[in-house]
């Protein structure tokens, strides 16, 4: 989801809400009509809503730094999730308080066409904002369905509008019905229950909104079709052979952090692996532009620890020594252990050595072999 579609779709919203909030606010000084100010209030609320949209987009432009090395992008999960404080507690609760005085002391409505004629005026607004919005998410939306599309989307701008806008649609209609029943009947108390309706739709909408961007702020992984690109991007078949493990992050809603584990062959160089490496970070930001931090871990595949159980690689290519020998597990020329050894390379320097000191361990290898490195983490493969 682009930035700029996120951004054309706020300003359509905060003219359109700015607008309707004065126009909705006159309506109740001269009507009385508690729904009137309801949705005045809720429309003020959703114009601030736009505004802190505004601010975190430009918070999650600042450069990183030392205290923050990974950049400022969650700034926009941050200030989404302030939206819904706001339209939960000064739109919600305030409906709800309104609704349920009205309720209780129902006066009649004087001069109804000024709120009808605004609600009428409001409607045409709002739908204008609406139609802006889900122009700019048809674009990154794809195939799927608007539910999935508000609880996958990485960018929170455009899901809140969404949610916004359709809110204060389906609002305007519910003071609309309240105020012409009021009118109708001649009785108050349908303006209240109009109101109260209003605010426990926006608290509905305000709940979904939190949950949603507190997934975000918690950290997502890449999607599913992302994840599959970087695969298939990492592996060479010739110095990278397989990926062990992988762990992806969203760092902001167009930035993705990579890190993974990758195999590759025991007589390989320094030299041969740290270009290898620099290639595959090459090819994943291809395939991936929004992947900006990249971590590769070269790694020997251990086929006797797979054997075990103890690394989850184990279906990799060739397990089975007995079939090739050649990818028997690795010895310490060293010392002739029977134990592997795990080589780390820099992917900016051509220059690496093992990290490993020479294995200490008994002439005589264990019957079963078992992962040196993390016996008690399923995720990590044998060195």
């Amino acid at each position: 989801m682009s930035a700029s579609g996120g951004t054309k779709a706020i300003v359509a919203a905060l003219g359109a809400n700015l607008a309707i909030a004065v126009a909705k606010f006159v309506a109740f000084l001269f009507s009385g009509s508690s729904s009137m100010l309801a949705e005045s209030v809720h429309s003020l609320a959703d114009s601030g809503n736009q505004g802190l949209l505004l601010l975190g987009g430009k918070k999650a432009k600042r450069e990183a730094t030392p205290q923050h090395p990974f950049g400022y992008g969650r700034e926009r999960y941050i200030y989404a999730f302030l939206v819904s404080i706001v339209l939960f507690s000064v739109g919600g609760m305030f409906a709800v308080y309104e609704g349920y005085e009205k309720i209780k002391h129902p006066h009649e409505i004087e001069a109804w066409y000024w709120p009808v004629g605004v609600l009428v005026f409001a409607i045409i607004a709002e739908g204008f904002s609406f139609r802006t919005a889900i122009k700019e998410s048809n674009q990154t939306r794809g195939a799927l369905s608007w539910t999935e599309f508000i609880r996958r989307a990485k960018a929170p701008e455009l899901p809140v509008v969404l949610l916004e806008d359709f809110g204060a649609l389906i609002g305007l209609v519910l003071a609309l019905g309240g105020v012409g029943l009021a009118v109708g009947t001649g009785d108050g108390v349908w303006d209240g229950i109009g109101t109260l309706c209003i605010g426990i739709l926006l608290i509905v909408i305000a709940i979904v909104l939190a949950a949603e961007t507190k997934s975000l702020l918690l950290g997502e992984a890449a999607g599913t079709d992302q994840v599959e690109k970087i695969k298939a991007a990492v592996v060479d078949g010739d110095t990278v052979t397989g990926i062990i493990h992988m762990r992806t992050l969203h760092l902001g809603p167009e930035e993705l952090l990579v890190a993974a584990k990758i195999a590759v062959q025991h007589d390989d160089t320094a030299l041969e692996v740290a270009n290898a490496i620099n290639a595959a970070e090459s090819r994943i930001r291809e395939a991936v532009p929004i992947a900006r931090v990249i971590y590769l871990e070269p790694d020997i595949y251990n086929e006797a620890a797979a054997r075990s159980g103890t690394n989850p690689a184990k279906d990799h290519p060739g397990a089975d020594p007995a079939k090739d020998p050649a990818k028997a597990p690795v010895k310490d020329p060293a010392n002739d252990s029977g134990g592997s050894t795990a080589v780390a390379v820099d992917a900016t320097s051509a220059d690496a050595t093992s990290t490993e000191p020479p294995s200490t361990a008994p002439d005589k290898a264990p019957d079963t072999p078992a992962d040196p490195a993390d016996p008690a983490d399923p995720t990590e493969s044998g060195h």
